[in-house]
């Protein structure tokens, strides 16, 4: 069984396996095949691990934030690399049965091209050359189909169908799968409009993005999320300082409307809960009785305290109706028990004492419940053979909604590509 706090959906399509888990799904959607990859990597990389459950609310905020956009995407260009070896195989007329074999050769080709590059940062596979399991479409797939980039409304394993129909017909229509027509007119697989690939692509092929390139990705996003901070801060691109969080901006400073109401809640939402994620660390060093950790996180609460009573004007003005409501309409099921704790710790916080908040009996106590809801018998809370395991931090970083990861390796892309070109 897969761990609870995955909260897999069900029937759809995917085998994966983590350490002793495996999940299957018996059918597919893509947008939550990328979520649960998007979880299962975040597995491998300490720290990051949404132990208390309450990732759903930070990734339905990131997706308005920066739409098109996960956490397993490195470098912008390869928004630009994906269509351009599909693009090339369509003009090849590959069938459907070699498209996904040919694909993947491809992908591996653009590895050996980047290596030999002069900047290998964020290079998917540079370690894992031809063994790579999961090549950069899988990883880009929906944030293509998002922006614009994709026309092809389906998972990757359905456009790779597609293409027999596709090449027989001529790209002048679409059929659905009883063979009727279910759209005339001209199709196109790829957005027409995207700049061609550089001649002899993929040999030479680097991550530094051409002028027309940035401008067409600015375009896109403009174009798909004109009221996101994602767009404000394309709008700015010059202003751009490359901060610690997505706050510090100074584009942040000058939102107004729908974007500067969004970021509002991100921030309210992160400096929170930041205190929750710190008392469930100290609470594992304390059970663990690890005098150095203990005192590390004790300083790191005092820390938070200090800037939730800084905040404590913006958080008890914060319309908690108008957030649950945001978080709502980016799509991603909240359930009740999650929201029960949430509301349940930002009470305490913003009502009360947050020194206090993290040694009430009552709050630590919804902390190890809670624990114990996503994880069973696996809560490091309650069995010792878990604590083992402990690396002495889960999810104690505070929220940035993708912003160290991928979004400021994106907008230094474009900045050196638009404003130093």
């Amino acid at each position: 069984m897969p761990p609870p706090h995955l909260e897999v959906p069900e029937k759809r399509c995917l085998h994966a396996t983590l350490g002793m888990s495996s999940i299957t799904w018996l059918d597919f959607n893509d947008a939550d095949r990328q979520r649960a990859l998007d979880v299962l990597d975040l597995f491998r990389e300490k720290g990051t691990v949404d132990e208390l459950g309450i990732g759903t609310v930070r990734d339905s905020l990131a997706d308005i934030l920066f739409p098109g956009t996960s956490t397993i995407m490195t470098r912008i260009r390869y928004y630009f690399f994906i269509p351009w070896i599909y693009q090339k195989l369509e003009r090849k007329k590959v069938a459907s049965a070699e498209i996904g074999q040919l694909g993947r050769r491809d992908e591996i080709k653009l590895i050996d091209a980047l290596r030999t590059g002069p900047d290998t940062a964020g290079l998917i596979g540079l370690e894992a050359g031809k063994d790579l399991k999961r090549v950069p479409s899988t990883t880009y797939w929906q944030g293509l189909h998002v922006l614009g980039f994709r026309r092809f409304p389906g998972s990757r394993d359905a456009y790779h169908r597609s293409l027999d129909r596709f090449h027989r017909d001529g790209g002048d229509v679409i059929r659905g799968d009883d063979g009727q027509v279910v759209v005339g007119g001209r199709r196109f697989n790829w957005d027409p409009a995207m700049p061609q690939s550089p001649t002899g692509f993929p040999t030479g092929a680097t991550f530094a993005l051409t002028p027309q390139e940035a401008d067409y990705f600015k375009e896109r996003v403009l174009g798909a999320a004109p009221a996101s901070f994602f767009a404000q801060l394309l709008i700015r691109l010059d202003e751009f300082e490359d901060g610690d969080l997505p706050w510090d901006e100074p584009a942040a400073k000058e939102l107004v409307g729908q974007a500067a109401e969004d970021l509002r809640h991100a921030r309210n939402f992160s400096d929170a809960m930041h205190g929750a994620a710190l008392t469930y660390n100290l609470m594992l060093a304390e059970k663990q009785k690890a005098a150095e950790r203990r005192a590390e996180y004790g300083s790191r609460i005092d820390d938070w305290a200090a800037n939730v009573q800084l905040r404590r004007s913006a958080l008890a003005s914060w319309d908690r109706a108008a957030f649950w409501a945001t978080v709502e309409q980016a799509g991603r099921p909240i359930r009740p028990l999650t929201r029960a704790f949430i509301d349940a710790w930002l009470d305490a916080v913003i009502d009360g004492d947050p020194n206090a908040v993290v040694r009430d009996a009552s709050m630590r106590d919804r902390i190890r419940k809670r624990e114990r809801q996503l994880k069973g018998p696996l809560a490091r809370l309650e069995n010792d053979r878990a604590l083992e395991r402990w690396g002495g931090a889960s999810s104690a970083e505070a929220l940035d909604f993708r912003w160290n990861r991928p979004t400021r390796s994106f907008l230094r892309d474009l900045k050196a590509a638009l404003v130093t070109a």
